[in-house]
């Protein structure tokens, strides 16, 4: 800011422009936000050092502060967009620091908040989704949002909870919820995985080729709160079966980190469904070995209604 500093006191010296320097200087320190800054510092700050420190004083009272003065984050009029000023007192002079305004803040939450919920394949809007917009109808949805609400309201990362089994019928909102769950724990900085098990199983069997496969099954299995939606809704083989999901509930069982579900079947339908391979064999102790896991993890509750997406 030395421009200003330079230019008033170039009005300061030249007597046509005195005047002009006078009315200015007096707009200036007319600025609320001035004068209790020098009555708050009434004790320190003589009229030299506010004559020293008019270009900083000038560049303070003609940005906008709290916002005020801009209609949005990318249409801030300051310096420097999205940092507002305030003056502090620096040796002998007075000065501007420049502070975060409460859209720039606002704005890097929210980045923040986004960056904590992670997804494979999952829908856009449903990062977006908030447990106040959730439809509480009917009986069993209202019984299921309690379930999520007390899991958000008591959980804390390394606390041993159970997550939820949401199963119910096509398009009744259960992927909406895990939405609205991540979002709620995205506020109290709780991070989360939400995928869509069928696209998840195909790009696991695409990681052999690449060698990404480990990887892949690490971050799933480490996620601090995972959400496995439509799990069902695959062709199950007994290699994503006993090699893919096998490990993943295990060591999330043995950890004890919570597990969200969704599904359109019950328990028993999972059962079935698990039972019987992609060949057609039947394998019951081993689809019983994952069901087990899966009622350790998490505890099943019914969502019904119509079928929104209709």
């Amino acid at each position: 800011m030395e421009r200003i500093n330079d230019t008033l006191n170039k009005l300061a010296n030249r007597g046509q422009f005195r005047e002009r320097y006078n009315e200015l200087s007096e707009e200036i320190l007319s600025d609320p936000n001035i004068v209790h800054f020098l009555n708050e510092n009434s004790s320190t700050i003589t009229k030299e050092m506010i004559d020293k420190s008019m270009g900083k004083l000038y560049e303070y009272s003609t940005q906008s502060k709290e916002c005020g003065k801009c209609p949005s984050l990318e249409g801030c009029i300051n310096m420097m967009q999205g940092y507002h000023p305030h003056l502090v007192l620096r040796g002998s002079y007075i000065d501007i620091n420049y502070d975060r305004c409460p859209r720039k803040e606002h704005a890097d939450e929210k980045k923040k908040h986004e960056k904590l919920i992670q997804s494979l394949y999952v829908p856009k809007e449903i990062l977006s989704a908030s447990i106040a917009d959730f439809d509480f109808s009917s009986g069993d949805r209202l019984a299921a949002l309690e379930k999520a609400t007390e899991f958000v309201e008591k959980y804390t990362p390394g606390s041993k909870m159970k997550g939820l089994y949401l199963y119910g019928k096509f398009g009744v909102g259960k992927t909406y919820l895990l939405g609205a769950i991540a979002n709620e724990l995205a506020r109290k900085r709780i991070s989360s995985l939400l995928v869509y098990v069928p696209d998840f199983l195909r790009e696991i069997k695409n990681s052999i080729s690449d060698h990404t496969l480990g990887e892949k099954l690490e971050m799933v299995k480490k996620a601090p709160v995972l959400m496995l939606d439509d799990l069902g809704a695959e062709t199950m083989s007994s290699w994503g079966r006993d090699e893919v999901f096998g490990p993943i509930l295990q060591f999330r069982m043995l950890e004890d980190l919570p597990t969200f579900f969704t599904s359109n079947f019950d328990f028993s339908q999972m059962k079935n469904h698990l039972t019987v391979s992609q060949r057609g064999e039947i394998e019951e102790v081993k689809a019983a070995r994952i069901m087990e896991r899966i009622r350790y993890l998490a505890e099943p509750v019914l969502l019904d209604g119509s079928n929104r997406r209709r």
